[in-house]
């Protein structure tokens, strides 16, 4: 009888052996973000439930945050009697690192579960950029530009920021990409070489807006000291172009053999066949001189290869005196003139330009050839110094009875005529034409006509 009930106990507990587990019911995991400014809280919230809705409560639920796509866990909150749990994280300012999701890993009768990623919304604070620094500047010295960019509130922006840059008839242009530092400041020094005018443009970052600074000017001043003439004087009546600004350090006058495209320029202006003087006797002078607005420039011209030496050392001593030029261009560029068979000196002149070589006739005196034709002589603001030809003085009658003690001489005691002596030209025909100065050949002569093959005038 003992052995019966005991194999029937047996039967059963095999039965009940062989009878399937009571399955895990589902569990519902909600988790909410809300939206907000970077470096600010932001509560993220969860709800726990059953599979009949019912709250799970004193559950542990694991909080996640993806940085640099990786996961990684931030808190862990405990549901309350509701189902639901609360923790604070702080939002960054890269929207790719303000995604979360919550993780419940089950109790045994309820199975795990997880949320997808829920982003925490950036709103971007509005900000504001600025440029500033000094508004003057002397040419060929530099000026800081100084660029904050911050949020309304102050905060620093850290962050990429475009430079740009407008001259007078011209578009903004972005010089370059500055970043600014965890103070949102950035510096750059510059070298406007002319007025310009400076602005910043910050482009919207994941938390910030952007914004255009307002513009920043700064005013260009020369290094020299600008020529005042009197208020009568009458303008030169041909303009000419700024001549490239000035960048080597002092006069740097550099000389050489005449360039292909040089050459090709000259031929036929001031240069042709039947020139006393071939290419291979003339120099290319290229030097540094102080303009009459009282900034540097560079300016060339060609001349003879025994006098441009001369030409080099009086016209370096000008600069060191800081004796203006009006302009100094070669004269091929005035175009062929068929009055002087030869480049435009009429044009040349009346530009109040300084120049050298020129293989044509006498102003005015057609068929006699002009001493420029040999390279030896020079002609230094010539709007301000006229020349008295044989049929009136040119450019202009009104500077021949006005001095200035810069730029315009009528005797031998000016600055510029004693440079020129000093350096071995001749002041030959005086106040006759006082523009026009002579490198003596070897021989001490005057390589040229003498005056008075000019009929007594002064041969220019």
């Amino acid at each position: 009888m003992a052995f019966g009930r005991l194999l029937v106990i047996v039967s059963l507990l095999l039965l009940g052996a062989t009878l399937p587990a009571a399955a895990a019911e589902p569990a519902s995991l909600v988790l909410t973000a809300t939206a907000g400014p970077a470096d600010a809280d932001a509560p993220l919230a969860v709800t726990l439930t059953g599979d009949d809705g019912a709250p799970l409560a004193g559950a542990a639920v694991v909080l996640e945050r993806r940085r640099d796509g990786a996961w990684a866990a931030v808190a862990t909150v405990v549901t309350d009697t509701s189902g639901r749990g609360t923790a604070v994280v702080r939002r960054a300012r890269d929207a790719g690192d303000n995604v979360f999701r919550a993780r419940y890993d089950g109790d045994g009768v309820h199975d795990p579960a997880r949320t997808a990623p829920v982003p925490s919304r950036l709103v971007r604070q509005p900000s504001v950029v600025t440029v500033g620094g000094r508004d003057r500047v002397v040419d060929e010295r530099a000026v800081t530009l100084r660029v904050r960019w911050r949020t309304t509130a102050g905060t620093g922006v850290p962050g990429p920021v475009r430079l740009q840059r407008r001259l007078a008839g011209e578009r903004w242009e972005t010089l370059r990409t500055l970043r600014t530092d965890g103070r949102g400041r950035a510096t750059l020094r510059v070298w406007p070489r002319v007025d310009s005018r400076w602005r910043v443009v910050a482009p919207a970052l994941d938390w910030v807006r952007g914004d255009r600074s307002p513009v920043h000017g700064v005013d260009n001043l020369p290094p020299g000291v600008p020529v005042r003439l009197p208020a009568a004087a009458p303008e030169p009546r041909v303009d000419l172009p700024r001549q490239p600004r000035a960048t080597s350090p002092g006069a740097d006058p550099v000389v050489t053999a005449i360039p292909d495209g040089v050459w090709d320029d000259m031929t036929g202006r001031s240069w042709h066949e039947g020139c006393p003087v071939g290419r291979s006797g003339l120099r290319l002078l290229r030097i540094n001189y102080w303009g009459y607005d009282g900034y540097r420039y560079r300016g060339e011209l060609v001349a003879a290869a025994g006098a441009v030496d001369n030409m080099a050392r009086a016209l370096a001593a000008m600069y060191a005196g800081r004796y203006p030029i009006r302009s100094m261009v070669r004269v091929d560029r005035f175009g062929w003139s068929e009055r002087v068979q030869g480049a435009d000196d009429h044009r040349s002149m009346a530009a109040g330009n300084t120049s050298a070589f020129n293989c044509r006739w006498v102003v005015n005196r057609p068929g006699v050839r002009s001493p420029h034709s040999y390279g030896r002589s020079l002609d230094v603001n010539t709007w301000e110094n006229p020349y008295r030809s044989a049929t009136g003085l040119v450019p202009n009658s009104w500077w021949q009875a006005h001095r200035h003690p810069r730029v315009a001489w009528r005797s031998r005691d000016h600055g510029v005529v004693r440079i020129m002596l000093r350096h071995g030209f001749r002041w030959t025909y005086g106040t006759g034409d006082s523009q026009h100065f002579d490198v003596p050949s070897g021989s001490g002569r005057v390589v040229g006509p003498a005056p008075r093959a000019c009929g007594g005038h002064a041969c220019h």
